[in-house]
């Protein structure tokens, strides 16, 4: 039962970064003028997401947090769930996920607005219109992912 809670806690989080490497995009895009016709005409700036997360001061921190939350969760399961069948074991086991991806959530929730405010601070600096994941990008673009990390650390 443990690696099923720390499995679904990854997949939470790449979720999250999926949702927000998304909603930075489309915020780029939206602020670019006329979208990718604009996009292509201006300067394109690109970030390694994963390497600033792993480089985040406070990741390792509500990283810790989060395990300590996981590991409480399946103790307090472990102790409530003895005495219930098994559709209140279901029940009380979906509720203890909506907890556990509510923290998820509100730890992430910073970290990821340091983040979004760092990238906007280094291209608003280097005159960037448009900032995309790296991955997405299959040539061209001001790499400014070492930038970004030197910002988040302040």
């Amino acid at each position: 039962m443990v690696k099923l809670e720390k499995k679904q806690v990854k997949i939470i989080s790449v979720l999250i970064a999926i949702v927000f490497i998304g909603s930075v995009v489309a915020l780029a895009l939206t602020q670019s003028g006329s979208g990718i016709a604009s996009a292509a005409s201006s300067n394109v700036g690109v970030v390694d997401y994963n390497q600033i997360m792993s480089q985040h001061p406070q990741v390792q921190a509500a990283s810790t947090e989060m395990q300590q939350a996981v590991q409480d969760a399946q103790k307090e399961f472990e102790s409530k769930a003895a005495n219930m069948n098994d559709q209140e074991k279901h029940d009380y086991y979906q509720q203890t996920q909506q907890r556990l991806q509510q923290k998820q959530q509100e730890l992430m929730e910073p970290i990821t607005k340091s983040v979004e405010a760092s990238v906007k601070k280094v291209a608003e600096q280097k005159g960037l219109s448009v900032v995309l994941e790296k991955s997405a990008v299959v040539y061209g673009g001001t790499d400014i992912t070492q930038d970004v990390v030197k910002q988040v650390s302040k």
